[in-house]
């Protein structure tokens, strides 16, 4: 039997937070749930309170200002007691019915780090092309400096065995997680799989929140974490 510690970082998404927990809830696997609601103001923490109130392997962290995803995961990851992490977005892109396929590398010996790539063939909703091609640019970017050759390395679905968190020091805030994860992992030398996923992919009218600006400063993340960190 394994156990999984999904964490999940908020941020004003208090039209999908009830929805999300009970799709992960759905999930018939062993779990906890780490939320880290990282300074919502749109009345999300009120609905986390009545969830961690009521679900008993539902922990809710509540940072006093928007931080960042990067701060918010690094506070989730210290409450992790699974034995498998798997990082979930509140936003609906991600299904988490489809956690048995990001497991199973890892489950059967292959993998310590799993990532979840949308350009693998799985059903994605079609948007926006620059967004697509900033995306093949930074994971071309981040492969070249770090010699692996992943299809998406701004993935939010990343599954990692607990273990992992003990072999690497996060210090991004915000989006530059990606970058930072993947070049640490990549140095450490993890054995890292992908798997393909589905991507139900949002517009910014609908709550999207990443910009161009993101982007550049994901580029100075994979230069920094890979040589000067």
């Amino acid at each position: 039997m394994m156990k999984i510690s999904v964490v999940i970082p908020v941020y004003n998404e208090v039209g999908t937070i009830e929805e999300i927990v009970s799709r992960v809830q759905a999930v018939p696997l062993e779990k906890e749930i780490i939320i880290v609601d990282d300074g919502s103001t749109d009345g999300t923490r009120e609905r986390l309170k009545d969830i961690d109130q009521n679900q008993g392997n539902v922990k809710v962290i509540y940072h006093n200002h928007n931080r960042g995803k990067g701060a918010a995961l690094r506070t989730g990851f210290k409450y992790v007691t699974g034995d498998v992490v798997i990082i979930q977005d509140a936003d609906l892109e991600y299904d988490p019915s489809e956690y048995p396929k990001l497991l199973e590398p890892i489950l059967d010996g292959r993998a310590d780090v799993v990532y979840g790539s949308r350009f693998l063939g799985g059903p994605h909703r079609v948007l926006f092309f620059w967004h697509y091609v900033g995306n093949k640019f930074l994971t071309l970017l981040s492969n070249a400096v770090n010699n692996i050759n992943l299809t998406d390395m701004e993935t939010c679905y990343k599954a990692f065995r607990k273990q992992v968190l003990a072999g690497i020091t996060l210090k991004s805030n915000r989006f530059g997680f990606e970058p930072e994860f993947t070049a640490k992992v990549a140095k450490k030398n993890f054995r890292i799989y992908e798997v393909p996923i589905s991507y139900s992919g949002r517009t910014y009218s609908e709550g999207k929140k990443i910009t161009w600006k993101d982007g550049i400063v994901a580029i100075f993340a994979i230069l920094r974490f890979r040589f000067f960190d």
